[in-house]
């Protein structure tokens, strides 16, 4: 379902600054003024767009599962998909959405409305939002430039931060993608085996030598990568995960 090409509120012909829509949970399609927003759960709401794909599509869409929420968020590029999980992997971040909503203003130049659907809102542990658009930095344009300017604008005027950001470092990406196949809740099902495992990384050890202390790697290893990505044990995050990596405690959990 899609909300764009929103009616502008008007004074005179001309707007009365930023609109917001978006889809609620039940499907109904909402319209408020910007200032409305600041109380909206955008968390929670439905993609104001649908993920398209197409024979010969260059990018490619899809769902990522968020363990942060237990639900889908979707993507349409392998960027947006690394930043997804990212922000899944964020411990302050405890709701995301994608393509949350279309903000629309009128534009004095071309004296029409315009509007922009950013790619995620997340909501952080104290209750603020952020806002994220992803695009290369090689391929923001002029009107790409002006959209991201103007969701700028109207997120500080309701108190979230805004971010437009690239890709990750490859390292660190490459690290997170393989301890997200662990990211869902089975792999630490096991109270008693999730207990030993931190017990045994209490002190800094490589990877591989403690995780056997333990038990059959095998069976070890899948929960230390769960716990890797719930911040119960860390990593140089920087530095290619490896059998000799130095695994330590953590002190996040989800």
């Amino acid at each position: 379902m899609s909300v764009r090409g929103m009616p502008m509120v008007s004074v005179d012909g001309q707007a009365d600054g930023f609109e917001i829509g978006w889809v609620a949970p039940d499907g109904g399609v909402r319209r408020r003024a910007l200032a409305e927003a600041e109380a909206v759960a955008f968390e929670e709401m439905m993609p104001v767009r649908e993920f398209s794909s197409y024979r010969g599509q260059r990018h490619f869409p899809g769902l990522y599962w968020a363990a942060t929420t237990g639900r889908h968020v979707g993507f349409e590029s392998w960027l947006e998909r690394d930043h997804a999980m990212l922000l899944d992997f964020d411990p302050q971040v405890t709701g995301l959405s994608s393509q949350p909503f279309w903000l629309g203003w009128w534009d004095e130049r071309t004296r029409r409305s315009r509007s922009h659907a950013p790619d995620y809102f997340a909501r952080a542990s104290d209750g603020t939002g952020l806002v994220v658009d992803c695009r290369p930095a090689n391929r923001i344009d002029e009107a790409a430039a002006e959209s991201f300017a103007r969701t700028r604008s109207a997120c500080e005027a309701v108190g979230w931060t805004y971010r437009v950001v690239s890709g990750l470092d490859p390292v660190r990406a490459a690290n997170l993608r393989w301890l997200a196949g662990y990211r869902h809740p089975r792999f630490g099902a096991s109270e008693g085996m999730t207990a030993a495992v931190r017990a045994a990384f209490a002190t800094p050890a490589p990877l591989l030598v403690q995780a056997a202390t333990v038990g059959d790697p095998l069976t070890v290893l899948p929960v230390v990568f769960h716990l890797l990505w719930c911040g119960l044990l860390r990593v140089d995050l920087g530095r290619r995960l490896s059998d000799y990596t130095v695994v330590m405690a953590g002190e996040v959990g989800r």
